[in-house]
């Protein structure tokens, strides 16, 4: 009986190896590199490794970076092309940063096996590699490989949700990419670490909806604490913690959505989150549950197939700041 059941387990193991081993997501796949780069994984992972020692927060950087370049024309690197008119110049990206450590990577990465390896794929393992550091080796996911470069980067194209948006508009956004309520949600989530400023949070503070007063939905307490650190006529626009767990605030965890359903979501968007009947309970079972981790991971995944470039469309960039096709429009 001991070996037949050893057996079976030996069985499913097996199976489901070959399942992952197969996963693909279009023209995605676990393992794309397995011929052309294969320690393309161990070798990202090296260069994010000792830049997440000396800087941590390139993590909440590149989990920005990331979300920026997938959600709005897709996942192909066309955030990090130089141009006067790029993704980079448009207002929301402004802000973004992350790029020193993807030149690093591709730098490492054209030593090792040239011409291989995109640009795209490169945001997307170091970000993976970023979220598990943060969580402290806890939130590893697997992501397929095999996205291509993109040639055109338009700051008059790049479409994100704003901080002021309601839950419904919000979500119409992300139900264009493919993304459930639930996926929303949790990609949110990623404001688990990292930072915002105090002239995006000034109207719930001081005058929300031209109310003269701060947004009702805020922990009062909560107020009082960020008017300390975001004086009215203040000319300095300090960083605050958006996940506000003091203890919690640079680690990937549930925290964030424990914060939200207390009122102290430092955006209108994750204040909203908690209290709208769209996505009230699924706040409520993330704050309860111990599942975040995973479940970010598999919305991180879905969020990276959305709009992938195959090789008739894109192309494997030598610099990711530059497109190598005479067409690439930036």
């Amino acid at each position: 009986m001991a070996v037949k059941i050893s057996t079976i387990s030996a069985l499913v193991v097996f199976l489901a190896l070959l399942s992952l081993s197969h996963f693909s997501h279009g023209e995605l796949q676990l393992g794309f590199y397995n011929k052309t780069c294969p320690n393309v994984e161990k070798i990202v992972f090296g260069v994010v490794q000792d830049a997440f020692r000396t800087n941590s927060r390139l993590a909440p950087l590149m989990i920005r970076l990331y979300f920026h370049d997938c959600f709005s024309n897709g996942c192909d690197a066309s955030l990090l092309l130089d141009s006067t008119t790029s993704e980079k110049t448009a207002g929301p990206n402004l802000s973004v940063d992350g790029y020193a450590l993807i030149d690093a990577i591709k730098d490492e990465l054209e030593i090792k096996c040239a011409g291989f390896v995109s640009c795209a794929d490169i945001i997307t393992l170091a970000t993976r590699d970023l979220v598990n550091l943060a969580s402290g080796g806890k939130a590893r996911y697997e992501i397929p490989t095999g996205r291509f470069d993109g040639r055109e980067s338009l700051a008059s194209s790049v479409d994100l949700p704003g901080p002021q948006m309601s839950v419904a508009d919000t979500f119409e956004m992300f139900e264009k990419r493919n993304l459930d309520l639930t996926d929303m949600v949790l990609l949110l989530g990623g404001h688990t670490i990292g930072k915002t400023h105090c002239s995006f949070i000034k109207d719930r503070l001081y005058n929300f909806k031209n109310t003269q007063g701060p947004d009702p939905a805020m922990d009062p307490k909560l107020v009082k604490e960020l008017k300390r650190e975001c004086p009215e006529n203040s000319k300095q626009n300090k960083a605050i913690n958006l996940d506000q767990n003091v203890s919690s605030s640079n680690i990937v965890d549930a925290s964030f959505y424990k914060q939200i359903k207390s009122g102290r979501g430092i955006l209108q968007i994750d204040d909203q989150l908690a209290t709208d009947e769209m996505t009230e309970q699924i706040v409520t079972d993330l704050a309860e549950g111990d599942d975040f981790l995973a479940r970010f991971g598999q919305a991180m995944v879905k969020l990276g197939s959305f709009g992938v470039k195959n090789k008739d469309a894109g192309e494997i960039r030598k610099s990711c700041r530059s497109c190598k096709n005479r067409f690439c429009t930036a």
